[in-house]
């Protein structure tokens, strides 16, 4: 790295977007700009002028030395939420295009008589049947029927398809007949955007490969359009670099396969936050984390256990099904810009509808009227209306008064009592999110630390810890661009997996072999050509009993794959895995390796870390009158950035950056350390 150079992350978040930039020498920079939800790539650019000012650098010289830039993006996310993808369509074989609409014959809730059903993301009328089919042995049944597919594309073509998922039976063993159809669809219609079920997710199960496809074909034509549209604005702006995004599995890859596969990109700005908790464990914050990603639309939730993030499949995204692998994440629907109101019954009621970044809370004079988590922790004194963005706004503390006192005047409450219950009611909200991520998962989080983030975390963090038995809770310095940090910990990934079932339950040592050395070339394939660097393979597979319905995924890491008995291996990891999770095993029960996965990881060079410079101890900038559950305090107001080192700070108090505050309440400890995250010992 330059002694010059830079790496930069970009955040979009509901309400900003956060671009953290490192400096060769370790030293961190955060700037924020109002996010902007029409074209995401105008907030990102006005975020990077606004880095480069802080800085002290044009925005094309910042550019000039920057050496990368990963981006999370919402753009997937916010197209399944808002049902505001392409104009899909689906090609299928045959006698199944209710595949995604059956979809696995269950409800959501199953005993709710009344639970309408989920409308499909491509309606009965665009999901076309083509005459072909293969056997489950991959041998070819009916072969593809050209006027069948001709006559499909026809109606495509006449409805004005913008996308188009194809989607043929048992196309895992055998993707070709898949591959025929979307070079005929892509000669027909020179600019939709076609994918192929084999290409996405060459598995088992039908309506997991179809519905994740379908996804893909929904929100591939907005996320290539957008990553397109940002690439030409960084390239016209100066920049020379590759531009990476962050997938929904924590790793990232080059612009080109994140549009290739958008569907990836779901859950990318949430992984950049898990991506910064794993980080962080490995510099001396403690492997058991709760992250609690607070920002102003939406609050994420995931584990670290051990210093490693948990994945999962079969996530739901906006109702939708995706099987593809990624951080076990749980978002909620509040954030600094929920908005309180009455519910049934005239009971108080917070989000999850949100003022977002247009007009967003009532304080910050865009035009809101209702107010928000934000109106009242202005009202309670918890904000600084002077020091929002660092000074560069400043907040209309009347505002925020009338909108709190409207809902408070329904309520019959004062003001400050009612503003009182949105927080503790958006921190009850916030603890079912947490337990959800781990009680119901079998976790006790009373061992682990609660690490807040995102700009709104820190005024929440120790009262959701509090509630939840937590003894810990950290909040970095950065907390508000803690996500786009974490994306500069990334490494490089691709996954590849193939479905293997057969006759019998394992294959034979040399056809494992075979495979896994398959999946990895496929994997280390993608990377030639633009990276040269160390590459690492992690090999997993999912496995399950003969008589189960389900999959249990297992790591591979301690498999002697030259030793013998490979499959004898195979079986007892699985044994030992199942033990772990169930508290059981079965040894005497077939063991049946279903799917075998490689994840092909390629080490990208890691940011310095620059240590905090010794300092004296920071004496209090202001006194300032917040509403407790304990009665009204007069608490000091510390600058997060002038605390020394191992400085130690009692609650109640506020401690100020720029970007983020945090509440220490009665009995709260808070100490400094070195590396830039105020520790606090829960009272």
């Amino acid at each position: 790295m330059r002694s010059d150079a830079y790496r930069i992350g970009v955040d979009v978040g509901g309400t900003f977007t956060d671009v953290v930039g490192i400096a060769a020498d370790g030293t961190e920079t955060l700037a924020k700009a109002p996010s902007t939800p029409a074209d995401q790539s105008e907030g990102v650019i006005a975020g990077l002028g606004n880095l480069a000012e802080a800085l002290g650098l044009t925005l094309a010289e910042l550019l000039r030395r920057t050496e990368r830039i990963v981006h999370g993006t919402t753009v997937a996310t916010n197209a399944l939420l808002e049902r505001r993808g392409a104009k899909a369509a689906m090609l299928t074989t045959e006698g199944h295009r209710d595949v995604i609409e059956m979809r696995e014959g269950l409800k959501p809730e199953r005993y709710d008589l009344r639970l309408p059903a989920p409308e499909p993301l491509v309606p009965r009328s665009l999901r076309l049947p083509v005459r072909e089919r293969l056997r489950a042995d991959g041998g070819v049944e009916t072969p593809l029927d050209a006027a069948s597919l001709d006559t499909a594309i026809a109606r495509l073509r006449e409805a004005g398809a913008e996308a188009v998922a194809i989607c043929f039976l048992h196309s895992w063993r055998d993707p070709s007949h898949e591959q025929a159809a979307a070079e005929a669809v892509a000669r027909a219609l020179p600019g939709a955007y076609v994918t192929c079920s084999a290409e996405v997710l060459p598995q088992i199960k039908e309506f997991e490969r179809f519905s994740t496809t379908a996804v893909n074909a929904y929100v591939g034509p907005a996320v290539s359009r957008y990553l397109a549209r940002l690439k030409g604005r960084l390239e016209e702006a100066g920049y020379r670099g590759t531009l990476f995004v962050i997938l929904s599995h924590g790793g990232v890859a080059p612009v080109e396969e994140a549009a290739r596969l958008a569907v990836g990109t779901a859950l990318s700005g949430p992984a950049g936050g898990v991506a910064a908790a794993v980080a962080l464990a490995r510099q001396g914050l403690g492997g058991d984390l709760v992250t609690f990603d607070m920002g102003g639309t939406s609050t994420d939730i995931a584990l670290v256990a051990g210093g490693e993030a948990a994945l999962g499949r079969g996530r739901s995204v906006g109702g939708e099904r995706i099987a593809l692998e990624s951080l076990d994440i749980v978002t909620l629907g509040a954030g600094g810009g929920s908005i309180a109101h009455l519910g049934p019954g005239g009971t108080l009621q917070v989000g999850p509808r949100s003022a977002g970044a247009v007009p967003g809370p009532a304080c910050y004079g865009q035009g809101g009227t209702e107010p928000t988590v934000t109106d009242a922790n202005l009202v309670l004194g918890y904000l600084d209306p002077a020091n929002f963005l660092g000074g560069r706004k400043r907040l209309d503390a009347a505002a925020a008064e009338r909108a709190v006192a409207g809902l408070a005047a329904r309520l019959g409450l004062a003001p400050e009592a009612c503003a009182a219950g949105i927080h503790r009611l958006v921190n009850a909200r916030m603890a079912d999110g947490v337990r959800v991520a781990t009680v119901r998962r079998g976790v006790d989080p009373r061992g682990f630390a609660l690490l807040g983030f995102g700009g709104a975390a820190g005024l929440h963090a120790t009262a959701v810890a509090r509630e939840l038995g937590l003894r810990r809770a950290v909040v970095p310095l950065f907390a508000a661009g803690l996500s786009a940090w974490g994306m500069l910990q990334s490494d490089l990934r691709y996954e590849v997996s193939q479905s293997v079932i057969g006759a019998g339950g394992m294959p034979e040592d040399a056809e494992l072999r075979a495979l896994f050395e398959r999946l990895e070339r496929q994997g280390r394939a993608r990377m030639e050509g633009w990276y040269s660097g160390e590459v690492t393979a992690l090999r997993g597979a999912d496995m399950r009993y003969g008589e189960q319905v389900f999959e249990v995924a297992v790591p591979l890491d301690g498999i002697a794959w030259d030793g013998p008995d490979l499959a004898g291996q195979l079986r007892a990891a699985f044994h030992a895995r199942h033990r772990a999770l169930f508290t059981y095993d079965l040894p005497g029960e077939e063991v049946v390796l279903v799917n075998a996965r490689v994840a092909v990881v390629g080490r990208l060079p890691q940011p310095p870390v620059a240590a905090r410079p010794a300092a004296a101890r920071a004496e209090p900038v202001a006194r300032r009158r917040v509403w407790l559950e304990e009665g009204v305090a007069e608490a000091p107001v510390f600058r997060f950035e002038a605390l020394a080192p191992d400085q130690a700070v009692q609650g109640p108090a506020l401690v100020e950056s720029a970007t983020t505050t945090v509440l220490l309440r009665p009995g709260d400890a808070a100490r400094m350390d070195g590396r830039g995250w105020l520790d606090v010992a829960l009272g």
